[in-house]
């Protein structure tokens, strides 16, 4: 026997809690100065259910880039708001709930 998800009580094979909150979520995407003028992207505003470190690794993956997740925020070094956003798209996250 499968295992069930915990929030709507499918199988975890036809699950789609993590689309549903895909499509609701409103993400900020945004560029900071660091210390010694270093850019950094900033993003933020993921839901509890979203796998913050899992998503971060991808994303700096992608974009080949250096980053971190601290506090519910993905941190990526350098400027990287348009790409972030492509990729954002494409894995399933609404345009006009994306912040940029």
């Amino acid at each position: 026997m499968s295992e069930v998800c915990p929030k709507c009580g499918q199988p975890i094979e036809l699950c789609v809690c993590g689309e549903i909150a895909k499509e609701s979520q409103k993400i900020h995407v945004q560029v900071t100065k660091r210390r010694f003028g270093k850019t950094v992207t900033l993003i933020s505003g993921f839901d509890k259910s979203v796998d913050i470190e899992q998503l971060g690794k991808e994303l700096k993956r992608k974009l080949a880039c250096g980053g971190t997740t601290k506090n519910g925020v993905i941190e990526l070094q350098g400027d990287h708001r348009e790409k972030v956003k492509e990729l954002l798209i494409k894995m399933g996250y609404k345009e006009e709930l994306l912040d940029v």
